[in-house]
């Protein structure tokens, strides 16, 4: 049984949350600020998650006993991770949670503060960065790519946050939210560690399908025209890539001479497909490609899973059914 009292500070706390997000849109759906509001009171195991993976993990290991918990997933609006803001009401729903997911890194500094303020002192908190440690990898320029300035001073080592993306470290994770399930409600363990195992294999099914799929290609080198958030899953199975940008920019233009760049590498590599990420308006691409050799070269999508929408859920996906999209999408080209 997991009881909470609502008191005068998650009130407080909302007060000045109102504050640290000032004039920030709202990226939670009404269906999660309910759910907050009701886990203050309610007596359900109470999970935030931030992005999409988190949530789908937590729903695959608690199986049928996900009915009986608040599980809320803040970004469903399709905001990108790294323009995320919370707003008040994203602050109550986490301050009066048991279990809260986040990626870490640059774009979840957010956090401390957050936490800082709850209303329940014991929450569990499961940060994605520190679960995989050393695995954890330094964003990587590559040749031809458009690299942001530096702020005058800054120093601190700026890792790659799409953590998710490789399946590997998705088992890993996985391991961590059915240990942490386990120890706030010891009743379900067995339940949860029977899930975990289950899924675990479904994961290992898809690496090997990936590692098949990638040993058995010539071909090895993808191009970009976009940010490149996969650099885990590359990693994984021995790709390499040229991209316009690091996958936390936030930049959106690319420079003549990253668009020549990657329109020579075209050639040179003699590719028929350039890459882009879901949320793309592909005009970076469709430049490269009008300064190649190429001009057939076609646009394919591989997906983040950094977009995925309240209304997706509602079809159906999954992080493995959109892995899949990406197999699909890489078999065609490295077939």
């Amino acid at each position: 049984m997991f009881i909470r009292k609502f008191s005068a500070a998650a009130m407080s706390m909302a007060a000045a949350a109102l504050c640290l997000t000032g004039c920030s849109a709202s990226v939670t759906s009404q269906e999660a600020v309910k759910k907050g509001q009701a886990g203050a009171s309610s007596d359900k195991l109470s999970i935030v998650c931030t992005i999409f993976p988190e949530y789908d993990w937590v729903k695959e290991i608690m199986g049928d006993h996900a009915k009986d918990a608040d599980i809320t997933y803040l970004l469903d609006s399709g905001t990108d991770l790294h323009n995320f803001q919370p707003t008040a009401s994203d602050i109550m729903t986490i301050s009066s949670c048991d279990l809260f997911i986040h990626v870490g890194g640059e774009s979840d500094k957010w956090v401390d503060d957050a936490l800082s303020e709850a209303v329940n002192k014991d929450i569990k908190v499961i940060d994605l960065m520190d679960v995989i440690g050393d695995r954890a990898k330094e964003e990587e320029i590559k040749e031809g790519m458009e690299a942001e300035e530096e702020e005058e001073g800054e120093e601190e080592t700026e890792y790659d946050e799409h953590v998710w993306l490789s399946l590997r470290n998705a088992k890993i994770i996985c391991k961590e939210i059915a240990d942490q399930l386990s120890a706030l409600d010891p009743e379900n363990a067995a339940d949860y560690g029977s899930s975990f195992e289950d899924y675990s294999k479904k994961l290992d099914e898809m690496d090997e399908s990936f590692r098949t799929l990638t040993e058995s290609s010539d071909k090895n080198t993808l191009i970009f025209g976009d940010r490149f958030p996969f650099r885990y899953f590359f990693d994984d199975y021995g790709l390499d890539y040229y991209a316009a940008f690091v996958g936390c920019s936030a930049e959106s233009e690319a420079s003549f001479k990253t668009v020549s760049f990657l329109a020579e590498k075209i050639g040179e590599l003699k590719c028929d497909t350039i890459f882009t990420i879901e949320s793309s308006d592909k005009s970076i691409a469709e430049s490269i490609i009008r300064n190649s050799d190429n001009k057939k070269c076609s646009i394919a999508v591989l997906n983040s899973l950094q977009s995925v929408t309240a209304s997706d859920l509602k079809s159906g996906v999954t992080y493995l059914s959109l892995m899949q999209q990406n197999y699909d999408v890489l078999a065609e080209y490295l077939g």
